[in-house]
């Protein structure tokens, strides 16, 4: 255990879980679009429906995909800044039960069209873990350099993608692959020890059978 797990992370309150994480779901939402977001459809379900409100969840949620950080005191106005920058939020309260209780599912549309849905949980101590993106499973958590492919699901891939990497001298620190079934969609999870240079997001992007990269900084 750390200190940060004690005494928690740096930010605009109450709670670490409800205010500080949704903050950090936020934020990584926006870095995943990869847009400015015009519209924000958010749903909360379990302890984040109950308490959003008194817990600032609901405002914390909009400040993250403001680019604000936890620690923003913006945060407690984002809802009049979000409609200030033409920003369309919606927000919904679900009885429906999910694996955890602090979790959000955010449907966002960015100012060039891009539309994007992510499913994210708190996990107490203004730590998160985004565990869905447009309908794949992932485990991204914004405290390492995190590089996503969506691609077809195919021999080489794999290979291709880490000898970019390793010609570029960009260590790997742990991979996931995720796929719908064989020869089927996939998305590939690739944490680093360094930021993933943009010539080589591009070099990675153009390879044949890989749809879309996202290039993901700690938070």
């Amino acid at each position: 255990m750390s200190v940060f797990d004690i005494v928690g992370p740096v930010m605009i309150g109450p709670s670490s879980s409800h205010t500080a994480g949704a903050a950090r779901i936020g934020l990584m939402a926006r870095k995943i679009l990869k847009d400015e977001p015009i519209r924000a459809d958010i749903t909360v379900y379990g302890s984040f429906a109950k308490t959003y409100k008194g817990h600032g969840t609901d405002k914390a949620l909009v400040a993250g995909l403001l680019g604000f950080s936890a620690d923003d005191i913006r945060l407690r106005s984002s809802f009049e800044i979000a409609k200030e920058e033409g920003m369309t939020v919606t927000l919904t309260r679900s009885e429906e039960e999910t694996d955890h209780p602090n979790t959000v599912r955010i449907k966002m549309e960015g100012k060039t069209g891009t539309v994007m849905e992510i499913v994210g949980v708190s996990l107490g101590g203004g730590r998160i873990e985004i565990r869905e993106i447009n309908g794949f499973y992932v485990e991204i958590t914004g405290e390492e350099y995190t590089l996503l492919t969506f691609h077809h699901d195919q021999p080489g891939i794999i290979a291709k993608v880490t000898t970019i990497m390793a010609l570029g001298a960009i260590n790997v620190s742990t991979m996931k692959v995720f796929r719908s079934a064989k020869n089927a969609n996939a998305v590939m999870i690739i944490c680093t020890d360094s930021p993933i240079p943009s010539d080589l997001e591009t070099e990675i992007c153009n390879i044949s059978a890989i749809q879309s990269v996202i290039a993901l900084s700690p938070l």
